[in-house]
């Protein structure tokens, strides 16, 4: 594959790595991750659409801003999606869903919206427990980048241990140990983010939430909180599967999206 490479609003380069044949389909990660992420579905998407998988500021082929802000991430995602040409499907997974949720009032070019548990804090619980992100930079300090990831998965994510170490043997665990001095800025974020539903009342794009069965109580609140707020949105829950699901169960994932974004 080859890198497209679009400038963001304050100028900073950012990466995508497009592959396979038909209609845009843009894919977002999460924390601690880049665009390899996406490998293990990337076989399938190809087969329908032209995949465009991001590398999100301060990680891979894409640059960085001095001052990090999540609004310049929601820039990020619509200056993406607005270089294509055509309209774009737009899919985002954890922290990359909630960057693909504001990207998509930025721009008129989404065809349709799949996100994957946004992570907002909709009721004063927290989706982190106290403490975690001095601990992970701490961590960070003392140069186990790896235990940086392993804590955030499963502390702040949810996946449970044998989960977490499946994801150890993917591609992409190299990129996430690579990536995760963005974790604790990006945790930060996250929980400076206040989710809004008066701003989302005009967004027509049709969406799709997925959500894990077994995933923590707290994305289940925030899904359903946003599906309040979009009016033509609907939630999909896949049974058996937390938090990674395009790792733990890839069919079931892609079966998911397909047919929402293939369907009339």
């Amino acid at each position: 594959m080859s890198r497209e490479t679009v400038t963001s609003v304050d100028d900073t380069p950012i990466a995508y790595w497009p592959s396979g044949v038909g209609p845009p389909l843009v894919l977002v990660h999460g924390t601690a991750a880049d665009h390899i992420r996406w490998t293990p579905v990337l076989p399938v998407f190809e087969q329908h659409f032209t995949v465009c998988a991001v590398d999100r500021r301060g990680r891979g082929g894409s640059g960085d801003s001095g001052d990090y802000a999540i609004e310049r991430e929601f820039e990020d995602i619509a200056a993406v999606v607005d270089s294509l040409g055509e309209p774009a499907f737009l899919l985002g997974h954890s922290y990359g869903a909630l960057c693909a949720l504001e990207a998509a009032l930025l721009t008129r070019n989404v065809r349709k919206l799949v996100l994957y548990e946004p992570p907002m804090d909709v009721s004063g619980e927290q989706f982190k427990p106290p403490g975690v992100v001095e601990r992970l930079e701490a961590l960070l300090e003392a140069g186990d980048r790896d235990g940086v990831v392993a804590t955030m998965l499963h502390e702040v994510a949810g996946v449970p241990p044998e989960a977490v170490e499946h994801m150890r043997s993917l591609p992409a665990w190299q990129a996430r140990v690579a990536a995760a001095h963005t974790i604790p800025r990006e945790l930060r974020a996250q929980e400076a983010y206040r989710f809004d539903p008066e701003r989302f009342g005009d967004l027509g794009v049709a969406t799709l939430l997925l959500i894990g069965g077994d995933s923590p109580a707290t994305y289940e609140e925030a899904e359903k909180a946003v599906a309040e707020a979009l009016p033509n949105c609907r939630i999909v829950v896949m049974a058996g599967q937390g938090h990674v699901a395009m790792d733990t169960a890839t069919d079931l994932f892609t079966i998911e999206v397909l047919q929402f974004l293939e369907g009339s």
